[in-house]
């Protein structure tokens, strides 16, 4: 299966440290997680934010890079999601990140994704969602 989790999600990882889901999301062998450079330059965006710099240091951003890295299945955007199918032009890469792998899950907490619902084959839903499709307690 393949997954790609939306910005919202890391960041939402490393202020929560909820790194023991995360751990257990990026080692379940059901599922690959699936990142692309924009994914990971946004990552380092939204991190560098005053109201998220706050919360994170520096070496957090730069541990969650290297976890990324490490688990991970980077792929160029070969193929472009036709920008009529999301409010939010700025989320357009990750419906073309999930054509180009054929992604079965994108994990959002933003709305304008998650309001579609499917794009394609590719569902889109809340990390509660996920969970309990995944059977995460």
């Amino acid at each position: 299966m393949k997954v790609i989790l939306d910005t919202n999600l890391w960041i939402s990882f490393l202020i929560g440290h909820q790194t023991q889901l995360l751990r257990r999301m990026l080692t379940d062998v059901r599922f690959d997680v699936y990142v692309c450079n924009r994914l990971v330059e946004e990552i380092r965006d939204v991190a560098c934010r005053d109201k998220i710099r706050k919360y994170i240091s520096p070496t957090d951003v730069e541990d969650l890079l290297s976890v990324i890295h490490a688990f991970c299945q980077y792929v160029q955007i070969e193929t472009e999601a036709s920008p009529s199918a999301i409010r939010d032009p700025k989320d357009l890469y990750l419906l073309s990140l999930a054509e180009t792998i054929g992604a079965d899950y994108i994990v959002s907490g933003d709305a304008d994704l998650t309001d579609l619902g499917q794009h394609r084959q590719t569902r889109i839903v809340k990390l509660a969602d996920f969970k309990a499709i995944m059977l995460y307690t």
